[in-house]
């Protein structure tokens, strides 16, 4: 709930804490998220593409270590501003981390490729980090333009599209990774649940992250899941590693910036416009920050990463209302960035990777995609349920292609070598999910907006994302492979007719040609028949 104070913070004495038993609570939940984000990231640097490990603790994870501390502090700031403007003590900070959609993307579609083809990872780096860098001057220039796409859109598109990634990108990963071992993972799931969920104190007002964490390496660590040897191996790893500028590295990746362009445009799009949901979704939670402020820091925290050898654009993250519920107010984030960064600095990630379970931590993530799932049906009106579904629909298609190009790769083949044919034969409608759920985020949105004003009798602007959405598929920024012009002329020509009908639609509704359907014609069938019991 949001509380309008009629008095500022000079005007009646407020003293803004610095941190509260919630920012603990907080502070641990958000930052083995963090750790598990960069962990899984350093995996996938090391054991795909090959990055010596010598680049990956003396380069990416310093580059990384700053760009944390350059958007925690940043939101830290923000978040006290905004207390102290409005005289609030409930204020809590935007989490911020490495982006995790954009580190399977960068490392699958533009790392992997390039070091298949040219057998050489630094080369499939420099491709990263340039890739990298293009998606931050996308999202600082989406600064100027998110406000005005937030203004305008319906708040169903915007949370639908954001559960739809929270369901599909956020949580289906941790869940199944939960069910390899789940004899750790259930009873750590049902302390957060418990912990987040319930108003019940641990004992000894322990914070819920800190208490799950310790159940489950205990269990994994009695139980024989970890192994010594590992932990003895990993302690090698650690070392000083300071950030320092990879001029010539970006330099290079940048010569060769045509091919990155196909999914840098797209996805620097999709940054900015999850910044602009995760933004609304904070002031659903009851905090209203200034989206531009929020994309210029993104986009900062993209570009000096690349400078310094990063390939992964950082963002704000999915889940602050999660953050908050948990007791988290202003200061959380910063602590989970300062700790991280030092890990990063310190290559204390092999060793953490040796020491915790996975198992003990991906739950933490599950909790956050279940929260923000369930926020777009809970803070959205009720008729615009349908709208929120819509929504979700292409970040679910966009997730299970990836899943199944993966597969196919892993198999050495691909849907293209496989042919539609057979695809078709095992009951998979491939093409139809690859362009579905193509630039999955703003197709969600745009979706969304349309169902969302088409039940609110609202024609005209639901025209006009139609029209939008027939020039964005057009031109490939949505259920296309690459951005090109005419990418899929029968999805362009689809919304163009959906919105010259919804014109005449409008048309009528202006000239008063249609009459009014009765309240209980818009109700759910439950509601119908209890219509129908009353009369």
């Amino acid at each position: 709930m949001t509380t309008t104070p009629t008095d500022t913070p000079e005007k009646d004495g407020l003293k803004l804490p610095y941190w509260t038993g919630g920012d603990t609570n907080a502070f641990f939940g958000l930052g083995f998220n963090v750790m598990v984000n960069v962990l899984v990231l350093t995996g996938l640097c090391l054991g795909v593409i090959n990055i010596p490990g010598s680049d990956v603790f003396g380069v990416i994870l310093p580059a990384m270590g700053i760009q944390l501390l350059i958007g925690n502090v940043y939101y830290t700031y923000l978040a006290r501003r905004l207390a102290a403007k409005e005289g609030r003590t409930d204020v809590c900070a935007m989490p911020y981390g490495p982006s995790v959609p954009h580190m399977f993307i960068v490392t699958f579609v533009v790392m992997l490729p390039t070091y298949l083809s040219t057998k050489d990872p630094v080369k499939a780096w420099t491709a990263g980090i340039a890739w990298a860098f293009i998606i931050g001057l996308i999202v600082l220039a989406g600064a100027f333009v998110g406000p005005y796409i937030r203004k305008y859109t319906p708040q169903a598109a915007m949370l639908g599209t954001l559960a739809g990634i929270s369901i599909a990108f956020i949580s289906m990963r941790p869940a199944a990774q939960m069910w390899e071992a789940l004899w750790i993972a259930l009873p750590v799931m049902v302390i957060i649940l418990i912990g987040f969920f319930t108003d019940l104190k641990l004992p000894f007002g322990m914070p819920v992250g800190l208490a799950a964490l310790l159940v489950g390496s205990a269990i994994g660590w009695i139980g024989g899941y970890m192994d010594t040897a590992d932990v003895t191996a990993a302690a090698k790893d650690i070392g000083i590693g300071l950030p320092t500028l990879q001029l010539d590295l970006l330099i290079d990746g940048l010569k060769e910036v045509s091919p990155l362009l196909a999914t840098a445009i797209p996805l620097g799009i999709y940054n900015f416009t999850e910044g602009m949901t995760n933004v609304e979704s904070a002031s659903v939670a009851g905090d209203d920050y200034n989206l531009r402020a929020v994309l210029i820091a993104d986009g900062a925290g993209a570009v000096v990463g690349a400078a310094l050898g990063s390939p992964f654009p950082p963002a704000v993250y999915i889940g602050h209302p999660g953050w908050k519920a948990a007791g988290g107010r202003t200061s959380y984030s910063l602590a989970s960035g300062v700790v991280i960064a030092l890990f990063c600095f310190l290559g204390f990630f092999s060793l953490l990777g040796a020491l915790l379970p996975t198992p003990a931590i991906v739950p933490i993530l599950l909790y956050i995609g279940l929260l923000i799932g369930a926020q777009a049906f809970q803070e959205v009106p009720k008729i615009h349920a349908i709208a929120v579904v819509m929504a979700l629909i292409p970040n679910i298609a966009s997730w299970a292609t990836g899943l199944m190009d993966n597969v196919l790769s892993a198999a050495g083949t691909s849907a293209a070598t496989l042919g539609e044919d057979k695809l078709l034969g095992a009951g998979v409608v491939y093409t139809g999910l690859k362009l579905l759920g193509g630039g999955a985020i703003l197709a969600g949105l745009v979706l969304g907006a349309i169902v969302a004003f088409i039940i609110d009798r609202k024609f005209l602007w639901a025209a006009g994302y139609a029209t939008a959405g027939a020039v964005l598929s057009f031109i490939g920024l949505i259920h296309g492979e690459k951005v090109e012009w005419n990418a899929d002329g029968q999805v362009a020509l689809g919304y163009l007719l959906a919105a010259v009908l919804l014109l005449a639609f409008g048309y009528s509704e202006l000239k008063g040609r249609f009459a009014k359907a009765p309240p209980e014609a818009l109700a759910s069938p439950a509601e119908d028949a209890e219509v129908t019991a009353a009369k």
